[in-house]
């Protein structure tokens, strides 16, 4: 048996991203039905919020899922009791080190998956690794299996499938774009947007990070709420490109899948 489906519960080795905002509880229940593990984006929103997104997928599913915690966000601390009272048994990480939760964590036995780079760590450790960025067909599923990693994450497919709450606007900006996302440096974590017009006006800016996370915070609610995507900021990694058309979580699954053991 694959080792990262041992772990999770899983019937497939394929972890939905964390997308804020964007990876809420229909999405996520969607993603677990079909035999990925659906993780319920935390960052930007209340311990309130987060139990009522928990709640959806629970009402949706009786399959596994997980939370991820943006560890940027002052209310970490807040989010991490909650998701102990509420019996989460996995959550993933990124934007900063985990290690000040790890103890409270492991105590309640949840499985902690934080988010690195994938391709220098897979050869040194004995732990499985799940590879995560630029993952969107069945060959570079297969290509991070080739490198050693034994589950992938996916983050941009999963946000314009069908159950995904983004507009249909969203969705064919992600899908008739020809050039590379932005990278915009914040230093942990860099962000990959389209580039639409106001994410240029943004990157031109000598913005200080805080001045640019509430920029793009702003851009993101134009495109995502208002569906103006041209004035608003789409989030999008370096897979862009390779997304088309608009599936289901079922049918990103199916084709991710294709050849792993089950």
């Amino acid at each position: 048996m694959n080792r990262v489906t041992a772990i999770l519960g899983t019937k497939y080795p394929i972890i939905q991203g964390a997308m804020q905002y964007v990876a809420n509880g229909k999405l996520v229940a969607a993603v677990s039905e079909a035999g990925g593990l659906g993780v319920v984006a935390a960052g930007g929103i209340s311990s309130e919020q987060l139990i009522t997104e928990i709640n959806i997928v629970r009402k949706l599913t009786q399959k596994q899922f997980a939370v991820n915690l943006n560890l940027q966000y002052k209310n970490v601390p807040e989010l991490v009791k909650t998701v102990i009272e509420q019996g989460i048994k996995i959550i993933t990480t990124g934007a900063g080190t985990p290690k000040y939760y790890m103890d409270d964590l492991k105590k309640a036995g949840i499985k902690v998956i934080p988010v690195v780079l994938w391709p220098q760590i897979v050869q040194n450790l004995s732990i499985p690794v799940i590879a995560a960025g630029g993952i969107a067909t069945r060959a570079c599923v297969k290509a991070a299996f080739d490198l050693g990693c034994e589950g992938v994450q996916s983050g941009t497919i999963f946000s314009v499938c069908s159950e995904s709450p983004v507009s249909d606007q969203w969705r064919e900006a992600i899908y008739q774009n020809n050039n590379e996302p932005a990278t915009l440096p914040l230093g942990m974590p860099a962000i990959r947007v389209l580039n639409t017009a106001r994410a240029q006006e943004i990157t031109q800016k000598n913005l200080s990070q805080a001045e640019l996370m509430n920029n793009l915070n702003q851009g993101f609610m134009t495109a995502f709420k208002d569906k103006n995507v041209e004035n608003g900021v789409i989030f999008a990694g370096e897979d862009v490109n390779l997304i088309h058309q608009k599936q289901s979580a079922q049918q990103i699954i199916n084709e991710l899948a294709q050849g792993l053991e089950k």
